[in-house]
């Protein structure tokens, strides 16, 4: 069943299996919007079962798919890219009640649909698609050095819940792009946003006439659906954005299948580094920027401000105001909003639980999170808001979890608290700032706030993490760049421009037009034997 807010998607809650949507009816699971919990935006009851069906699907799909010529392939992401920019509206409005984004972040994402589309196909030199291009080069006077790219086959994908629109078409576009096929999970919180993906793309291929049941595929449900995904025998590829916990549980699933592609883009623990020259105001601006911004749920949000003595009387207390001072309020008020409701009941429990271990183990309480009320459309309610958490704690050091204070205490480096809590440590050197940042297992974003041109090359080669910025926050990236992680916050295949990479096999190929064949040394040939 679908409420208002999510009554622009065109049927109630479906499965789509080779190419017919398949009611899934009822309601063992359900989402609500964060900040009205009694609004149910969708429900339905999913079936394992028609994972099996939609993995088939898929794979009679692709001989047929990766055999339609790129241009008509390019066409249908052409016209997604058309319909997802006619009605970003629509989508925006429904980020806003499934997920609890505040509008202006939910008109962001929604832009970033067709966006993907025209990165992906950018033929530039610092395009994607240059890099899955076929060549060829002179070997020899007889012989030709050949790459050509091939789909891997099918590709399963896992979305996210924080950006269940943008984060899953990162992975499609690219993928049909190459000829793969799709088996879509979204994320059981965001399953209205991403039946509305799926519907999108589904008008895209009847309107540019590709009669191909099965190209992209979508099955809803909760771990047990995405667990029947992930270890399907029809897969060749899985394209996962989440957690570290959850990651770690699909390669698991798949130790005994190594060819098989595992793209994971995993949390981060992120630092950012203050130093004394950094430009105090925009310091301020995008530090408190990056650590609060989507209610603190993206993956690159800064979770750990490392900032020089010199400069800590100064930034602390200004971003701690900034933090008490932020706007909290519903995704669709009319006056300006930063932070909306944090996801779920269970997302806004942890940043609280979090916050009282921390204290409870010796850190400082700068600001203090707590829940609000808010009304609802019934009467009185609670839906899930909170405010902002900053904590200052002695420093940061790498150990498996939470030690009971003094020392050992290191503020959960190694824990990504999803929400809106920001951890400060103060240090005497940049030397010291590199090492505090380094204190994690994650390796996803950093970042460095210095007019020192040597300190920031000698920060970003430093520093273990995929996307390291300079005089810019943690939060957000281009997606004409490479995006990815190293160690618990993914495995080397980075999204982002560099997406069409693990979408791909390239194939190495010789061929030789002459019959002059060498004979090696210590081999014998008698033409006689071959008349």
């Amino acid at each position: 069943m679908l409420t208002d807010q999510a009554s622009h998607i065109r049927r109630g809650p479906c499965n789509l299996i080779a190419g017919q949507w398949r009611p899934i009816p009822g309601e063992t699971l359900f989402t609500v919007n964060p900040a009205f919990p009694e609004q149910r935006v969708f429900a339905c009851s999913p079936r394992v079962s028609d994972v099996h069906e939609a993995c088939n699907a898929a794979r009679a799909a692709l001989p047929a798919w990766s055999q339609t010529p790129r241009d008509r392939r390019f066409a249908v992401l052409r016209r997604f890219a058309q319909i997802a920019k006619e009605r970003q509206a629509l989508m925006a409005g429904l980020l806003c009640d499934e997920i609890g984004k505040v509008m202006w972040e939910s008109k962001q994402e929604a832009a970033l649909l067709s966006g993907k589309v025209d990165i992906t196909l950018d033929e530039a030199p610092e395009g994607g698609l240059r890099r899955v291009s076929d060549f060829e080069f002179a070997l020899s006077a007889s012989r030709v050095g050949r790459c050509t790219f091939k789909p891997h086959g099918v590709m399963g994908v896992i979305g996210p819940f924080n950006f269940p629109a943008h984060l899953p078409n990162g992975h499609i576009v690219p993928a049909l792009a190459m000829g793969n096929t799709i088996v879509l999970k979204p994320s059981d919180k965001a399953m209205a946003v991403g039946q509305q993906l799926a519907e999108w793309f589904d008008e895209a291929l009847r309107a540019e006439g590709i009669n191909i049941p099965g190209v992209l595929n979508l099955v809803q449900g909760g771990a047990d659906v995405a667990s029947a995904v992930v270890s399907h025998p029809e897969l060749d590829a899985i394209a996962f954005t989440g957690s570290w916990p959850v990651g770690k549980k699909i390669l698991q699933a798949n130790l005994d299948r190594p060819g098989r592609i595992i793209a994971l883009e995993l949390g981060g623990s992120n630092p950012s580094v203050y130093m004394p020259d950094c430009d105090l105001r925009l310091a301020a601006i995008e530090l408190a920027r990056s650590a609060f911004a989507t209610t603190g749920q993206r993956c690159t949000c800064t979770r750990r401000a490392i900032v020089h003595r010199d400069i800590a009387d100064k930034l602390i207390p200004a971003v701690c105001k900034m933090a008490s001072a932020i706007s909290v309020g519903h995704a669709r008020a009319t006056h300006p909003v930063f932070m909306g409701p944090i996801n779920n009941a269970r997302a806004r429990q942890d940043v609280l639980d979090f916050q009282s271990r921390a204290e409870a183990a010796g850190a400082e309480v700068l600001v203090r999170s707590a829940a609000l009320d808010t009304p609802g459309t019934g009467g009185a309610t609670k839906g899930f808001f909170l405010t902002p958490s900053v904590i200052r704690v002695d420093r940061f050091t790498a150990s498996d979890a939470m030690a009971g204070g003094g020392a050992g205490f290191d503020a959960g480096c190694d824990q990504e608290i999803f929400g809106p809590l920001l951890r400060v440590s103060i240090v005497n050197s940049l030397d010291e700032a590199i090492k505090q940042s380094n204190a994690t297992r994650y390796g996803l974003a950093a970042a460095i706030f210095t007019k020192d041109t040597s300190a920031a090359a000698r920060f970003v080669s430093e520093v273990r993490a995929g996307c390291i910025n300079v005089n810019t926050g943690t939060a957000g990236a281009s997606s004409k760049l490479p995006f990815g992680g190293l160690g618990w916050s993914g495995n080397h295949r980075p999204a982002g421009s560099f997406a069409l990479d693990y979408c791909a096999t390239p194939v190495a190929s010789m061929l030789e037009s002459s019959d002059a064949a060498a004979l090696p040394e210590g081999m014998t040939l008698d033409d006689a034997w071959l008349k």
